[in-house]
């Protein structure tokens, strides 16, 4: 009998395995068993064998031979008949029919399935097949004595022979079969393709998996020309917005007003990126801006940034600046690499407008030619890595260069990879209590930038924790870890690593959501969804426990610090359950992941909003709100989305109003929506020049509006291209205004009527193009 091996496999094939194992062991079992002729037989009567009772098998056997318990040939009539001469035989079933005595007759298709093979004889028909063929042989029993040979008939050995091929073919069946299993991680979910073509929003490619297809349907993936955007990417919200889109489409011809006001919008903001940005190379320079104003840019860094992801070591930082200032001390051109970069991100909370801004944008250049110098292996070490980290953080939150920051922070992790940093130093050879720590420090920070990056950019997170074992950083301040014996502090007690490694627990839920949401594998199981919406929040809970537990000690995190972490996991959070939102304005089955999204972007916004308004604030929620407004990446992304978000649940809202109520429709969402507008133009007025943002939420306004107010589609069609074009004359007062504080003087500005609009002829790129060439870097980077 064959060996049969129960390889990984699916249940169904080990039920399949199982049920040809016993079939055909009971099979050669009882064709052992059969008592072959004598070959010294002296009698043809002789002892009966004992019948075989077989259960859930139709009857076979004559009448007769059932009654008196007789083995039946099954003949017409069978020998037991005529022996008793009783004619003809009576079956309750008809006799199967006469079997060939040729093997081609029994063999099966290898294609076929186990019903082929139980249609073989069984061993009961080879025993009447073959003591059929011998002469003085009862067919009622076999003889058992020792008498002289009397020879097998052939069509015996021909079944036997048909049985040992057909075992044969199960089992190459068989083995590729179970062969498939140890591939099926592999295979990817069938996917449905929907193409999606508008003047207004260009080609998108919609790439749906599973059952969740519909209009309202978020897609598994989108692709635009050569981009690819995951789950994750807002721009997988555009079955949300198709509505407005085909609306807008049927107007946006070459000279109507709004195409021509987006135009002028565009060719200013290129005029106001052009004079921001210096000549390409900047060589480095020592030049540096007041020390008053470097000491603030300086501690808007070390109270903001510096708080979350842990980039450098305070005092050893604090003791280099200070020398810096010293005349008889040379520059460290390393150290004025880095220190610029610091600037460059405390800048960016430094005021309301962002003042600083062609000054971060300058000090950015210069690193960036610095650091592209050949000399990569002799840098090759923590300050440089330091550096590399603040280089990818500023060039994101300044928003200088079009490269996707998930591109840059995979180049990091793979320059941290190379310095041996995914390993913990305690398994390495040893060294000082700062190295260690310093190390851990920094590769905790590049793992939450891998991460964050690949959430806002719709990318796989291209790391596992099986990849790593570096521990967390320990629980020390940054005053300890320069003693070698150190030992680190409670939970409990309050260091300046206590929001990383609060944020750290998390780690392991929130790569879990990232691939789930981005990896090209993953299903699209709701089930799924709520087990990790269960584990995010439980690691939420236990970070959150230990902060409040901080908090009871003589110091405590700050407001900027609490704000960061619950902002950054409410963002993970709504990300999880945006997919289903579109399904649940249809299906109540997903309501729940309804009410996550909006109550997530509700708390998100609340975060922003709460100082939007004016009034007398504290300087951290000060800090955070100028961080959110005037910074570019994933802050004022996950911002901006959030207020979509809210914007489009009111109109949902609206939309579902029965009209029975008089009490005003969500009038909270109604705050939000004329307060997320105020707030996208303040970005612009801190030096945004993507306007792409400002104007989705006036025609939403406008579409909302409208609606409320009972018009018909034209009329609303007519108020939504109205407000768009409003919306472009609110930009362009803001943009004539930065243009004249960066123009050099005696300089005019160009009249915006002597526009060449000849760009007109290409609708589709100026839309398309100019909302996502910048990656993540530009929140407004996902529509159209």
């Amino acid at each position: 009998m064959a060996n049969f091996y129960m390889v990984s496999c699916s249940k169904e094939e080990k039920d399949l395995l199982g049920t040809f194992a016993t079939v055909l062991t009971t099979s050669i079992t009882q064709f052992s068993r059969i008592p072959r002729p004598s070959r010294k037989s002296t009698s043809s009567e002789t002892a009966k064998m004992e019948s075989v009772r077989r259960r859930r098998r139709p009857a076979v056997s004559c009448d007769l031979c059932r009654k008196r318990k007789m083995r039946c040939n099954r003949g017409s009539p069978c020998s037991n008949c005529m022996r008793a001469r009783k004619g003809d035989c009576v079956y309750e079933n008809p006799p199967p029919a006469e079997r060939s005595t040729t093997g081609q007759d029994h063999v099966a298709d290898t294609g076929g399935d186990f019903n082929a093979f139980l249609s073989l004889p069984t061993p009961e028909d080879l025993v009447a097949s073959a003591n059929s063929g011998l002469p003085g042989v009862s067919t009622g029993a076999a003889s058992s004595s020792t008498g002289a040979p009397t020879p097998v008939s052939q069509s015996s050995v021909q079944e036997l022979g048909i049985l040992r091929n057909r075992v044969c073919q199960l089992e190459s069946q068989l083995s590729s079969t179970t062969a498939v299993p140890s591939q099926s991680h592999v295979s990817t979910p069938a996917s449905t393709l929907e193409t999606s073509s508008s003047r207004l929003g260009g080609t998108f490619h919609l790439h749906s998996q599973g059952q969740h297809v519909g209009a309202l349907a978020t897609p598994r993936a989108i692709s635009h020309k050569s981009r690819f955007f995951g789950q994750s990417h807002f721009v997988c919200g555009l079955p949300l917005l198709r509505d407005i889109i085909e609306a807008i489409d049927q107007y946006a011809t070459e000279t109507s007003g709004l195409v021509v006001a987006v135009q002028k919008c565009k060719t200013m903001a290129k005029r106001i990126k052009a004079l921001r940005a210096p000549a390409w190379p900047t060589p480095l320079t020592t030049e540096l801006a007041s020390k008053a104003v470097c000491d603030s840019l300086v501690e808007c860094y070390l109270k903001g940034i510096e708080k979350v992801y842990r980039i450098l070591h305070i005092p050893t930082f604090r003791n280099k600046y200070d020398a810096l200032w010293t005349a008889d001390v040379e520059s460290d051109r390393d150290f004025v690499a880095q220190l610029k970069l610091v600037l460059a991100l405390g800048a960016t909370t430094y005021d309301d407008n962002f003042s600083l801004r062609a000054s971060a944008v300058q000090w950015i250049y210069e690193v960036q030619t610095w650091i592209s110098e050949p000399e990569f292996k002799s840098r090759l070490g923590v300050q440089f890595l330091q550096t590399n980290i603040l280089l990818v953080l500023a060039r994101e939150m300044v928003s200088v260069g079009g490269e996707s920051s998930w591109i840059a922070c995979g180049s990091l992790l793979r320059t941290a990879v190379s310095m041996g940093l995914h390993r913990d130093p305690a398994l390495l050879s040893k060294t000082t209590t700062m190295a260690c720590e310093m190390r851990r420090r920094l590769w905790n920070t590049i793992l939450e930038l891998c991460l964050q990056s690949s959430l806002s950019s719709g990318g796989p997170p291209m790391i596992t924790e099986g990849e790593f074992d570096t521990e967390p950083p320990g629980n020390f301040d940054d005053d300890q870890i320069i003693i070698d014996s150190a030992t680190p502090r409670p939970d409990n007690v309050l260091t300046q690593v206590s929001t990383p490694r609060a944020l750290r627990m998390t780690f392991a839920s929130r790569l879990k959501v990232v691939k789930l949401l981005n990896d090209l594998r993953s299903g699209e199981s709701y089930q799924e969804t709520l087990r990790l919406d269960a584990e995010l929040k439980a690691s939420y809970k236990e970070a959150n426990r230990v902060l409040k537990d901080c908090k009871k000690g003589q110091n405590s995190p700050t407001e900027f610090e609490l704000s960061v972490g619950d902002f950054i996991m409410r963002r993970y959070l709504c990300a999880l359950h945006f997919p289903y939102y579109g399904l649940s304005l249809q299906e109540p089955s997903y309501a729940f992941s309804r009410k996550m999204t909006v109550e997530s972007a509700f708390r998100m916004w609340s975060t922003v909003s709460s100082d939007s308004a004016g009034g007398a604030t504290s300087p951290d929620k000060q800090q955070f709100a100028r961080l959110v407004t005037c910074s570019s990446g994933f802050f004022r992304l996950s911002a901006w989305q959030s207020s979509i978000l809210l914007v489009l649940e009111l109109r949902s809202t609206v939309q579902e109003d029965d009209g029975f109520s008089l009490a005003p429709v969500r009038p909270d969402l109604l705050n939000v929506m004329e307060d997320s507008k105020s707030w996208n133009l303040r970005t612009i007025e801190a030096g945004e020049t993507n306007i792409k943002g400002y104007l989705m939420l006036s025609i939403l306004m406008a579409q909302i509006k409208g609606i409320m107010r009972h018009l018909s589609e034209t009329e609303i069609v007519e108020s939504i291209v109205k407000a768009g074009e409003e919306a472009m004359q609110d930009a362009l007062v803001v943009f004539e205004s930065l243009l004249a504080q960066l123009q050099p003087e005696g300089t005019e500005i160009q009249d915006l009527q002597e526009i060449d609009l000849t760009f007109m002829d290409d609708w589709d790129s100026l839309m398309v193009d100019d909302f996502l060439d910048d990656g993540v870097s530009d929140p407004m980077a996902w529509i159209f």
